[in-house]
């Protein structure tokens, strides 16, 4: 009997590496599934190849299924409508090492500088995944390095510097459940996109240096936690051409090194944290303006509800959400009040 049983076992895993390695078709929405799998039981070895496969024109929803490892790529996308499904959060693993700064000096803009790079496109969706930029980690001193666009012929690299695990420009509508972004120094997470951009975070884990999170246009996160490596702040905004834009933090946690500062901004920006956590080894100063020469137009806009920290009653972060404009409650602050009638993340 259990020789039999070991037979059925080793039959339907035979059956499902098969299936797996040969599914490409419509599922029952009309959706069509590219596999990925580095150790060739998927259609595609690499994720950038997979994206490469889509036909331009493509008016399906295209589903690409990403099987556990790590996938050492630089991700390219500009394409719609395209869900990357990996195995779990940290299951499916997608790295690179690269300082913004090392790639300016050769390139004249950022399209390449993190390790998924996304532009002109919409309605992406990045599920159980962990995209890492791991240049911090792998390079624990600064360095001076020739430097071809630099005045004086050589900069200085940081190794708390501009290291981006995802940049994208004018992308909108792009979807993070389940997923983890993880860097040692700045701008980790860099969705970039004052004029329309719309972003969702859900179940997330943010790591990184100053402005690790850092949004422009209109992003709500959700149940997501957020943690400071190196940095004076963790949370950054740019709200700068469009007064209604705004980040939204609703239950999210936050932790890091003994004074690590919530956030800052040096633009026009809007911050609405509800029902968050801070830890009691968080600094007490309250996300505050930069230095700049920049004009904020609309005065400072930073607003709080229901938010705790540890081993404190009272705060900075104290209620003064009927302050904003149009005097929202904190049960009013959701996903449709962010985004309106322009997108629905839950939808799908």
């Amino acid at each position: 009997m259990r020789k039999r049983g070991v037979y059925i076992l080793f039959f339907i895993l035979l059956l499902q590496n098969a299936v797996f390695a040969n599914y490409k078709s419509k599922d029952i929405n009309n959706d069509l599934i590219i596999t990925v799998a580095k150790n060739g039981k998927g259609q595609f070895k690499q994720i950038q190849a997979a994206i490469n496969s889509i036909k331009s024109g493509e008016n399906k929803n295209v589903i690409i299924k990403i099987a556990p490892g790590t996938y050492n790529e630089k991700i390219f996308l500009k394409k719609s409508k395209i869900s990357f499904i990996g195995a779990g959060i940290d299951k499916t693993i997608i790295t690179q090492a690269i300082a913004r700064d090392i790639w300016r000096c050769d390139h004249n803009d950022d399209w390449g500088v993190a390790t998924i790079n996304v532009d002109s496109c919409s309605d992406i969706l990045f599920s159980g995944l962990t995209i890492r930029n791991d240049y911090g980690f792998l390079n624990m001193k600064d360095q001076v390095l020739p430097c071809a666009n630099d005045s004086m012929g050589f900069k200085t690299i940081k190794t708390t510097g501009h290291q981006m695990a995802f940049r994208s420009f004018m992308a909108t509508k792009l979807k993070f459940i389940q997923c983890r972004f993880v860097a040692f120094g700045g701008d980790t997470m860099s969705p970039w996109n004052t004029t329309d951009g719309m972003f969702y975070f859900k179940d997330c884990i943010l790591e990184g240096g100053v402005d690790f999170y850092c949004p422009r246009g209109w992003a709500y996160a959700e149940n997501c936690t957020f943690i400071t490596h190196t940095g004076p702040a963790a949370i950054w905004h740019d709200g700068s051409l469009n007064e209604d834009s705004k980040t939204v933090l609703v239950n999210c946690s936050f932790k890091g090194y003994d004074g690590f500062k919530l956030g800052r901004y040096h633009r026009d920006a809007q911050f609405f944290l509800i029902n968050c956590h801070f830890p009691a080894n968080m600094s007490d100063e309250d996300i505050y303006l930069v230095p700049t020469n920049n004009i904020i137009q609309w005065g400072r806009r930073v607003y709080y509800y229901n938010c705790d920290k540890a081993k404190s009653t009272t705060g900075f972060y104290k209620n003064n959400i009927e302050k904003a404009k149009g005097h929202p409650t904190g049960e009013q602050v959701n996903v449709n009040w962010l985004f309106k009638n322009n997108w629905n993340p839950l939808a799908y």
